[in-house]
């Protein structure tokens, strides 16, 4: 995270969107394309430590990530660029939490709730 830090420091962002990495060789609103990016990531991951990491791999990261914080299919698609939900269920259905997990998981939250409730009522029933 230093790193994106220290980038957003460097390059304040740009354009109506507010873009964190523009390419100052791309597009006239300086957005990358995949032969932009591909030649600008095999320069640069080596020197910041992810010469083990493909572009593609940082892209499943990200998808990942916003599935982990309750991003809906349709705006996970959106920022992959998907042509449709389906694309982005194929590839990442598996990590979206199932019916089951949510049913243990709020059964979970209810007894946490009645357990750490239980013990006030008993002192007021004996007051």
């Amino acid at each position: 995270m230093a790193v994106c830090f220290s980038h957003i420091e460097k390059f304040a962002p740009r354009g109506d969107e507010q873009w964190i990495f523009w390419n100052p060789n791309g597009d006239e609103r300086g957005l990358w394309n995949r032969n932009s990016a591909s030649r600008a990531w095999r320069t640069s991951h080596r020197q910041v430590g992810l010469d083990a990491y493909t572009l593609h791999d940082l892209r499943h990261f990200f998808a990942s990530g916003l599935i982990a914080d309750n991003y809906d299919v349709v705006t996970v698609q959106r920022a992959l660029d998907h042509s449709s939900p389906t694309t982005t269920l194929s590839a990442y259905g598996h990590l979206w939490p199932s019916a089951e997990d949510k049913t243990r998981a709020a059964a979970t939250s209810l007894m946490r709730t009645v357990l750490s409730a239980q013990p006030a009522t008993e002192a007021a029933k004996s007051s």
